[in-house]
Protein backbone atom coordinates (compact mmCIF):
# COMPACT_ATOMS: atom_id res chain seq x y z
CA UNK A 1 0.00 0.00 0.00
CA UNK A 2 0.98 3.37 -1.01
CA UNK A 3 0.48 6.68 0.84
CA UNK A 4 -1.11 9.16 -0.32
CA UNK A 5 -3.29 12.13 0.88
CA UNK A 6 -6.50 11.96 -1.08
CA UNK A 7 -6.79 8.75 -2.90
CA UNK A 8 -5.91 4.94 -1.26
CA UNK A 9 -3.96 3.26 -3.19
CA UNK A 10 -3.18 -0.50 -2.46
CA UNK A 11 -1.66 -3.61 -4.82
CA UNK A 12 -2.46 -7.57 -4.59
CA UNK A 13 -0.79 -8.84 -7.55
CA UNK A 14 -2.21 -7.78 -10.99
CA UNK A 15 -4.97 -5.58 -9.28
CA UNK A 16 -4.68 -2.70 -8.23
CA UNK A 17 -7.16 -0.76 -5.87
CA UNK A 18 -8.26 2.74 -5.40
CA UNK A 19 -10.45 4.63 -3.18
CA UNK A 20 -11.14 8.09 -3.41
CA UNK A 21 -10.80 9.26 0.29
CA UNK A 22 -12.36 12.43 1.29
CA UNK A 23 -15.51 11.51 2.14
CA UNK A 24 -15.57 14.41 4.51
CA UNK A 25 -16.19 16.77 1.22
CA UNK A 26 -18.12 14.19 -0.77
CA UNK A 27 -14.51 13.02 -2.21
CA UNK A 28 -14.56 16.15 -4.31
CA UNK A 29 -11.73 16.67 -6.03
CA UNK A 30 -9.49 19.26 -5.24
CA UNK A 31 -6.02 20.46 -6.04
CA UNK A 32 -4.26 17.50 -4.04
CA UNK A 33 -6.52 15.25 -5.30
CA UNK A 34 -6.23 15.49 -8.83
CA UNK A 35 -2.30 16.13 -8.58
CA UNK A 36 -2.59 12.35 -6.83
CA UNK A 37 -4.77 10.72 -9.31
CA UNK A 38 -3.19 11.65 -12.12
CA UNK A 39 0.38 10.68 -10.70
CA UNK A 40 -1.23 7.23 -10.04
CA UNK A 41 -2.72 7.11 -13.27
CA UNK A 42 0.65 7.25 -14.69
CA UNK A 43 2.13 4.40 -12.53
CA UNK A 44 -0.70 2.28 -13.19
CA UNK A 45 0.00 2.98 -17.35
CA UNK A 46 3.83 2.73 -16.93
CA UNK A 47 3.20 -0.87 -14.96
CA UNK A 48 3.70 -4.17 -16.88
CA UNK A 49 2.47 -6.29 -14.49
CA UNK A 50 -0.67 -4.67 -13.86
CA UNK A 51 -4.09 -6.58 -15.32
CA UNK A 52 -7.29 -4.44 -13.34
CA UNK A 53 -7.33 -0.92 -11.75
CA UNK A 54 -10.42 -0.78 -9.48
CA UNK A 55 -11.47 2.66 -8.82
CA UNK A 56 -14.85 4.03 -5.73
CA UNK A 57 -15.32 6.00 -3.50
CA UNK A 58 -15.06 6.07 0.12
CA UNK A 59 -18.06 7.34 1.79
CA UNK A 60 -21.78 8.00 0.94
CA UNK A 61 -20.39 9.57 -2.12
CA UNK A 62 -18.10 8.49 -5.57
CA UNK A 63 -17.38 12.03 -6.44
CA UNK A 64 -19.52 15.39 -6.03
CA UNK A 65 -17.11 16.33 -8.73
CA UNK A 66 -14.42 19.55 -8.47
CA UNK A 67 -14.28 21.54 -5.21
CA UNK A 68 -16.47 24.13 -5.46
CA UNK A 69 -15.05 25.58 -1.90
CA UNK A 70 -11.10 25.59 -3.09
CA UNK A 71 -12.20 27.12 -6.56
CA UNK A 72 -13.58 29.75 -4.39
CA UNK A 73 -10.81 30.09 -1.71
CA UNK A 74 -8.06 29.60 -4.73
CA UNK A 75 -5.42 32.85 -4.02
CA UNK A 76 -4.42 33.44 -7.69
CA UNK A 77 -7.93 33.35 -8.65
CA UNK A 78 -10.55 30.13 -9.70
CA UNK A 79 -9.90 30.06 -13.09
CA UNK A 80 -6.04 28.93 -12.45
CA UNK A 81 -7.19 26.47 -9.81
CA UNK A 82 -9.61 24.78 -12.34
CA UNK A 83 -7.14 24.86 -14.83
CA UNK A 84 -4.12 23.36 -12.83
CA UNK A 85 -7.40 20.85 -11.77
CA UNK A 86 -8.50 20.05 -15.09
CA UNK A 87 -4.99 19.64 -16.64
CA UNK A 88 -4.19 16.71 -13.85
CA UNK A 89 -7.79 15.16 -14.72
CA UNK A 90 -7.56 14.96 -17.99
CA UNK A 91 -3.54 13.32 -17.84
CA UNK A 92 -5.26 11.19 -15.13
CA UNK A 93 -8.01 9.86 -17.54
CA UNK A 94 -5.66 9.52 -20.62
CA UNK A 95 -3.59 7.43 -18.96
CA UNK A 96 -6.52 5.40 -17.71
CA UNK A 97 -7.74 5.09 -21.55
CA UNK A 98 -4.47 4.28 -22.62
CA UNK A 99 -3.07 1.94 -20.14
CA UNK A 100 -2.98 -1.86 -20.36
CA UNK A 101 -4.80 -2.79 -17.61
CA UNK A 102 -8.99 -2.28 -17.83
CA UNK A 103 -9.87 -0.12 -15.23
CA UNK A 104 -13.42 -1.10 -13.22
CA UNK A 105 -15.27 1.57 -11.64
CA UNK A 106 -17.66 0.23 -8.77
CA UNK A 107 -19.61 4.04 -8.00
CA UNK A 108 -21.02 3.29 -4.50
CA UNK A 109 -22.94 6.53 -4.44
CA UNK A 110 -23.83 10.27 -6.07
CA UNK A 111 -21.57 10.90 -9.03
CA UNK A 112 -21.73 14.41 -9.88
CA UNK A 113 -19.83 16.69 -12.09
CA UNK A 114 -16.39 15.57 -12.97
CA UNK A 115 -17.67 12.90 -10.76
CA UNK A 116 -19.47 11.34 -13.11
CA UNK A 117 -17.12 11.63 -15.76
CA UNK A 118 -14.37 9.92 -14.08
CA UNK A 119 -17.08 7.28 -13.45
CA UNK A 120 -18.14 6.44 -17.19
CA UNK A 121 -14.26 6.57 -18.30
CA UNK A 122 -14.34 3.23 -17.18
CA UNK A 123 -14.09 0.01 -19.30
CA UNK A 124 -16.40 -1.66 -16.96
CA UNK A 125 -19.36 0.48 -14.61
CA UNK A 126 -20.82 -1.18 -11.63
CA UNK A 127 -23.15 0.93 -9.64
CA UNK A 128 -25.06 0.47 -6.58
CA UNK A 129 -28.88 0.64 -6.59
CA UNK A 130 -28.44 3.35 -4.70
CA UNK A 131 -25.80 5.84 -6.60
CA UNK A 132 -27.18 8.58 -9.31
CA UNK A 133 -25.87 10.87 -11.70
CA UNK A 134 -25.83 14.18 -12.44
CA UNK A 135 -23.54 16.50 -14.28
CA UNK A 136 -24.36 19.75 -12.37
CA UNK A 137 -22.05 21.94 -14.32
CA UNK A 138 -24.11 24.69 -15.67
CA UNK A 139 -25.69 24.71 -12.71
CA UNK A 140 -22.52 26.24 -11.15
CA UNK A 141 -22.36 28.40 -14.12
CA UNK A 142 -19.41 25.76 -15.59
CA UNK A 143 -19.22 23.67 -18.81
CA UNK A 144 -18.09 19.83 -18.34
CA UNK A 145 -14.69 18.15 -18.03
CA UNK A 146 -13.42 15.13 -17.54
CA UNK A 147 -14.09 14.10 -21.13
CA UNK A 148 -17.77 14.02 -20.75
CA UNK A 149 -18.25 15.70 -24.01
CA UNK A 150 -16.19 12.78 -25.98
CA UNK A 151 -17.42 10.02 -23.60
CA UNK A 152 -21.33 10.75 -23.50
CA UNK A 153 -22.32 11.29 -26.55
CA UNK A 154 -20.73 8.11 -28.18
CA UNK A 155 -22.12 6.27 -24.86
CA UNK A 156 -25.88 7.67 -25.18
CA UNK A 157 -26.12 9.50 -28.18
CA UNK A 158 -25.89 13.37 -29.28
CA UNK A 159 -30.13 14.34 -27.73
CA UNK A 160 -29.23 12.54 -24.20
CA UNK A 161 -26.25 14.35 -23.81
CA UNK A 162 -27.83 17.47 -24.52
CA UNK A 163 -30.47 16.68 -21.84
CA UNK A 164 -27.40 15.85 -18.94
CA UNK A 165 -25.74 18.96 -19.87
CA UNK A 166 -28.10 21.34 -20.20
CA UNK A 167 -30.51 20.67 -17.83
CA UNK A 168 -28.98 18.84 -15.31
CA UNK A 169 -30.94 15.93 -14.82
CA UNK A 170 -30.67 13.42 -12.41
CA UNK A 171 -30.47 9.89 -13.03
CA UNK A 172 -30.84 6.80 -10.55
CA UNK A 173 -28.60 3.62 -10.90
CA UNK A 174 -31.60 1.89 -12.83
CA UNK A 175 -31.62 4.97 -15.28
CA UNK A 176 -28.15 5.19 -16.22
CA UNK A 177 -28.19 1.28 -17.00
CA UNK A 178 -31.33 1.62 -19.53
CA UNK A 179 -29.72 4.72 -21.14
CA UNK A 180 -26.33 2.49 -21.87
CA UNK A 181 -23.95 4.33 -19.33
CA UNK A 182 -23.39 1.39 -17.05
CA UNK A 183 -22.85 -2.44 -17.10
CA UNK A 184 -24.85 -3.67 -14.68
CA UNK A 185 -26.43 -2.78 -10.91
CA UNK A 186 -25.96 -4.65 -7.78
CA UNK A 187 -27.78 -4.26 -4.48
CA UNK A 188 -25.30 -1.89 -2.66
CA UNK A 189 -24.33 -4.74 -0.06
CA UNK A 190 -23.07 -6.88 -2.86
CA UNK A 191 -21.39 -3.62 -4.89
CA UNK A 192 -17.48 -4.78 -3.35
CA UNK A 193 -17.53 -8.82 -4.17
CA UNK A 194 -18.94 -8.08 -7.11
CA UNK A 195 -15.80 -5.53 -8.07
CA UNK A 196 -13.43 -7.82 -6.57
CA UNK A 197 -15.05 -11.13 -8.31
CA UNK A 198 -14.81 -9.03 -11.93
CA UNK A 199 -11.06 -7.97 -10.95
CA UNK A 200 -10.35 -11.00 -9.95
CA UNK A 201 -11.71 -12.25 -13.09
CA UNK A 202 -9.36 -9.88 -15.42
CA UNK A 203 -6.91 -10.97 -13.11
CA UNK A 204 -6.85 -14.04 -14.03
CA UNK A 205 -7.25 -13.62 -17.80
CA UNK A 206 -5.10 -12.37 -20.80
CA UNK A 207 -3.88 -9.16 -20.37
CA UNK A 208 -2.36 -8.39 -23.83
CA UNK A 209 -5.81 -9.63 -25.14
CA UNK A 210 -7.82 -7.53 -23.05
CA UNK A 211 -5.25 -4.29 -23.74
CA UNK A 212 -6.00 -4.46 -27.18
CA UNK A 213 -9.69 -4.68 -26.60
CA UNK A 214 -9.22 -1.44 -25.20
CA UNK A 215 -7.02 -0.38 -27.96
CA UNK A 216 -8.96 -0.79 -30.73
CA UNK A 217 -12.65 0.73 -29.45
CA UNK A 218 -10.65 3.74 -28.41
CA UNK A 219 -10.11 4.72 -31.98
CA UNK A 220 -12.72 2.90 -33.85
CA UNK A 221 -15.19 6.04 -34.84
CA UNK A 222 -11.19 7.31 -35.89
CA UNK A 223 -10.90 5.17 -38.64
CA UNK A 224 -12.68 3.88 -41.87
CA UNK A 225 -13.44 -0.01 -42.05
CA UNK A 226 -10.76 -1.00 -44.21
CA UNK A 227 -8.13 1.05 -41.68
CA UNK A 228 -10.00 -0.65 -38.71
CA UNK A 229 -10.21 -3.91 -40.59
CA UNK A 230 -6.05 -3.54 -40.95
CA UNK A 231 -5.88 -3.07 -37.56
CA UNK A 232 -7.55 -5.67 -36.34
CA UNK A 233 -6.01 -8.11 -38.16
CA UNK A 234 -1.99 -7.10 -37.14
CA UNK A 235 -3.87 -7.00 -33.35
CA UNK A 236 -4.87 -10.60 -33.79
CA UNK A 237 -1.95 -11.75 -35.79
CA UNK A 238 0.64 -10.95 -32.67
CA UNK A 239 -1.40 -12.51 -30.46
CA UNK A 240 -1.50 -15.40 -31.80
CA UNK A 241 2.14 -16.14 -31.72
CA UNK A 242 2.39 -14.68 -28.31
CA UNK A 243 2.72 -16.67 -25.17
CA UNK A 244 -0.68 -15.55 -24.45
CA UNK A 245 -2.09 -16.64 -28.00
CA UNK A 246 -0.30 -19.94 -27.61
CA UNK A 247 -1.91 -21.05 -24.22
CA UNK A 248 -5.33 -19.56 -24.76
CA UNK A 249 -5.81 -21.79 -28.28
CA UNK A 250 -4.34 -24.72 -26.52
CA UNK A 251 -6.53 -24.46 -23.75
CA UNK A 252 -9.27 -24.06 -25.89
CA UNK A 253 -8.61 -27.18 -28.03
CA UNK A 254 -7.67 -29.44 -25.02
CA UNK A 255 -10.96 -28.00 -23.18
CA UNK A 256 -9.42 -26.94 -19.88
CA UNK A 257 -8.93 -23.40 -17.80
CA UNK A 258 -6.27 -21.70 -19.62
CA UNK A 259 -3.13 -20.36 -17.38
CA UNK A 260 -2.25 -16.93 -19.06
CA UNK A 261 0.67 -14.89 -18.02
Amino acid sequence: MTDYETIRFERTGAVARLTLDRPTAANGLDATMGRELAEIAGLCADDPSLKVVTLTGAGKFFSAGGDLKGMAAAPNGAGEYVKHLADDLHSALSSFARMDALLLVAVNGIAAGAGFSLAIAADLVVAAESASFTMAYTRAGLSPDGGASYYLPRLIGLRRAQELMLTNRTLSAADALEWGLLHRVVPDAELAATIDGLAARFAAGPRHANANVKKLLLVSSDHTLEEQLAREAAFITGLADSEDGREGISAFLAKRAPSFH
